[in-house]
């Protein structure tokens, strides 16, 4: 009440002053105070309870955001400290992840080179054995040729030099065994 007297007196000390110059006297200034306060006071009556009603909406409202915005933050907060947990334990994922990797890449590799190695053997052994096929094949047609030329040698020094009357000697004495044989 005392912050509306002084409001009062702060609203009606120029008007006192205006009113002491224009030569209205002191009846007019009390006139005038008069009308101020009856204008204050049914002011204040009428508008007295919609102000507290809208001040007291306008404070439950306020307070209405203010308990939101404080459970949004601790939401805000606990998902930060959530996606800064899962950002440090992503780090070690991908960490992980890259060893799994390197590891299964040198298994890989290794397993490639154990195959290659096999392989090289396989065609290796392939190989020898196929050059061992050849050789015997080669000496077996060597040898075959080699009888051959030898016959045909044998059958031209047999030409050459066996006469008519060694021909006739040798064909009596296959006669003779043959009717040996018989008897």
């Amino acid at each position: 009440m005392s912050r509306l007297l002084v409001a009062a007196l702060v609203l009606v000390l120029p008007v006192a002053a205006s009113a002491s110059e224009g030569g209205g006297g002191l009846g007019h200034f009390m006139w005038e105070v008069a009308n101020l306060l009856l204008l204050v006071g049914v002011l204040v009556y009428l508008a007295r309870r919609p102000v507290m009603n809208y001040l007291a909406e306008r404070r439950d409202l306020i307070r209405n955001n203010l308990e939101t915005s404080e459970k949004l933050l601790a939401d805000s907060e606990a998902r930060l400290v959530e996606w800064n947990r899962r950002a440090a334990q992503l780090d070690a994922e991908i960490a992980s992840i890259r060893e799994a990797a390197h590891k299964s890449a040198e298994q890989e590799a290794a397993a490639i080179v154990a195959e290659a190695h096999a392989a090289s053997e396989r065609i290796r052994t392939s190989a020898h054995n196929a050059v061992d096929g050849e050789l015997r094949r080669a000496r077996t047609t060597l040898r075959k040729e080699a009888a051959q030329l030898a016959v045909e040698l044998a059958a031209n020094l047999l030409r050459e030099q066996i006469t008519d009357a060694d021909r006739d000697r040798m064909l009596g004495e296959f006669v003779r065994k043959i009717e040996g044989g018989r008897g």
